[in-house]
Formats: C-alpha cells, structure tokens, sequence
C-alpha cells in the first residue's frame, strides 16, 4: 500500500548504527520527525548528536538500519533541494560579499528563496554588500543561517545555531526561526541551551552513548527525570527510609541536606511530616537541567527504548 504524500515523516531513523573503529557512536537509534515539527536534538559531547546529524545529512552512511529523509535516501533529499543546514564549524568565504555568497548559494537550488528575503530572515539585510570574511563570529553565524535557507529546503538542520551570538541576536534568531517554522517547515537543531529548547522546541530529544534515552517536551521531560525536588534538612538524624517514601525516585544526602528527586511532592511531604522529619523544607520544581543530568548521568536510567518519554509522534503536515 502506497503512503500518502502527507503521511511520509520529514526524518525517519529506523534501528540506525554507526561505528568508527570500536566506537559505535549512533547505537541503533529510532526516531521520526513528522513535517513542520521543531526539534530540538540535545546530549554531552560525545553522545552521538554530530554523527546523527551527519547520517541525516548523507555524510555518513549507516552501518546497520535505515536512515530517510521524505521517504528516500538522505543524499537525494539533498540534491533535490530539500534540506538546507547550517554546520557549527563552517568558515568564511574571502573576498565575497554577503549577497554574492547567498545568491551564488540560492542559485543551486531549483526553486530558491529570493536572496533579499534570506538576509531578511537572518537579519543581516544591511550587510548584503560587506565582505563575509570582515565580519564578527556572530555575523558570520547569521549569514551561515542564510545560507542555509537560501534554498528555501523543506527541512533546516542546525547546529549550535546560536553558538556564537550575545543574547540580544539569539532573540532575533529564533522570532526569524519562528517565522519558518510557521510556514510549514522541518527544523532540527542541535544546542548546549536548555532554555532554547525548551522555548522553541516542539519536542526534544535526548541523546547519550548512542542512543535515544528520551524524547519529549520539556515538560514530560521534568517529569520522566521526576518532577519535583523536596530538600530537608537531617543533621544529627538518620537519613536511612527517606529514598522508600512515597513518590521517591531518588535521595542524595550531602553537608547534612537530603535532596530528594519525586513524581509526587504533595506525598512525599506528607510522608515527612508524619516522620517529623520536616526540617528547612524547601520544594522546587525540577528544572530542564535537572531533567537532563539524571537522563544522562550514569545514575539516572540506563539508556535505550525503555526511558522514552512518549511514542514517535506522527504531526504529519503539508509542506
């Protein structure tokens, strides 16, 4: 039975596995990105994001698995014009212009976007006639960013998009990414800000050793990792039983402080106060980075299928 146009995701990893010597960087990952979805991609360095990114791109063929972009191979999705990518490590063109670069660009593509709405998008619009090689590291990063769109591609991949931008352009970035999203495109973006991904994001996922340990929003996230922290104090009593109270999912105690990690906040303290163990009680929300350290700490839980957040999500759209 033939798929419908609409119903073929944007990205489709199917039991992907890539190895360099004895390093299996990409350890049989599973992942759909349905079209006009924003993700984001996060983990360590070394947890397999830029390998990911690279099979995706056609940079390097899986050893084991599948790997497809609109239904066919990565490397035809990307002559026909259909992915754009912004790479972190990209350097300048010399003695170009900022238009000359992005027309040149724009010109390889079949149907391109109009170079003046490209810079627009990037918000360099006013640097259209200075040479790229003169410019800041955060000018740069925006004309890589148009760059990138210049094809006017069905799927944006970037990475560490906003790496080198002070927090005022990072601003600006994501109201122009937003803007694309909102015409029906594909964005996957890989960052080291929690917050980013958390705002811009419809989902994230989480990579470590390879594989996928959990793929959500930011709020499932908070709650896989456990979604809230009752701290109290137990100098000079036994902090032994506090990780067996209602809702615990895990109990550090240090400098005479419990912390302890609770899908259940309400019950947990509740469960103190008949111990009367309830001593400088302080309950907070777990924080995206909260979720992101026990995800990926060698003392959260183990990485692979059973830490997923919720199932590939099918939020097929039109392009």
């Amino acid at each position: 039975m033939t798929q419908r146009h609409e119903d073929i995701a944007a990205v489709s990893f199917t039991g992907a596995v890539r190895t360099f010597g004895s390093v299996r960087a990409v350890d049989g990952v599973d992942l759909r990105i349905g079209r006009g979805e924003t993700v984001a991609l996060l983990g360590r360095n070394g947890a397999g994001k830029s390998t990911t990114i690279g099979m995706l791109l056609g940079l390097y063929p899986p050893d084991a698995g599948r790997v497809e972009l609109f239904g066919t191979a990565p490397e035809r999705a990307v002559r026909a014009g259909r992915v754009g990518a912004m790479p972190q490590d990209a350097r300048p063109v010399p003695r170009v212009t900022v238009g000359e670069l992005v027309g040149f660009v724009a010109s390889r593509y079949p149907a391109p976007m109009p170079v003046a709405r490209a810079l627009e998008l990037a918000g360099i619009a006013a640097l259209a006639g200075r040479r790229v090689d003169r410019l800041s590291g955060g000018q740069v990063q925006r004309v890589r960013f148009a760059v990138a769109l210049a094809g006017d591609p069905s799927l944006l991949v970037l990475d560490e998009p906003t790496a080198a931008l002070d927090v005022e352009a990072r601003q600006v970035f994501w109201e122009s990414m937003r803007g694309y999203a909102r015409r029906g495109h594909t964005v996957l973006f890989s960052t080291h800000y929690l917050e980013e991904a958390d705002a811009f994001a419809d989902r994230i996922v989480v990579m470590d050793r390879g594989r996928i340990v959990a793929d959500g929003t930011g709020e499932e996230l908070r709650r896989a990792a456990g979604g809230s922290l009752v701290a109290v104090d137990v100098a000079g009593r036994s902090p032994d039983g506090l990780a067996l109270l209602p809702g615990v999912r895990s109990c550090e105690v240090r400098g005479g402080r419990a912390r302890m990690r609770t899908d259940d906040s309400d019950a947990t303290v509740i469960a103190l106060a008949e111990l009367g163990a309830i001593r400088g009680l302080e309950v907070t929300r777990a924080s995206l980075d909260d979720a992101f350290l026990a995800l990926t700490s060698s003392a959260g839980r183990p990485a692979g299928p059973g830490n997923r957040l919720s199932a590939p999500r099918d939020t097929a759209k039109a392009p």
